[in-house]
């Protein structure tokens, strides 16, 4: 395809389709490809993180829900508002939390740019 050709419409993913994370990945990283939402899900993750050990710390189990709220509110405002898509992890959870955690660390390794 030639740069002035139209860009051909995009066919929806099933997220369910895919048999492994590793074909699961690459997905989640397109659905990823707004800076700010990644910039939230960054957040929240450190912020869940931030919470964990609090709970530890503490022993005090509540911070494990305020860790749940953390992680999963600022991806959520980040699909909603800035992605404009459903989160992946509606249809596929499991695939989903190991991808936030996946991409988490590629920030922090420079493979993905936040």
């Amino acid at each position: 395809m030639n740069a002035a050709s139209p860009a051909a419409p995009a066919t929806p993913v099933d997220a369910k389709a895919f048999r492994s994370f590793a074909e699961f990945y690459p997905f989640y990283l397109t659905e990823h490809s707004d800076r700010t939402c990644r910039r939230l899900h960054f957040a929240g993750s450190s912020l869940s993180l931030l919470c964990l050990a609090t709970a530890v710390v503490t022993r005090n189990p509540w911070w494990l829900l305020a860790g749940l709220l953390c992680g999963y509110g600022f991806a959520w405002v980040g699909h909603f508002a800035f992605e404009q898509n459903r989160p992946a992890s509606f249809k596929r959870p499991l695939y989903s939390f190991m991808g936030d955690w996946v991409m988490y660390k590629d920030i922090w390794t420079g493979k993905v740019k936040i």
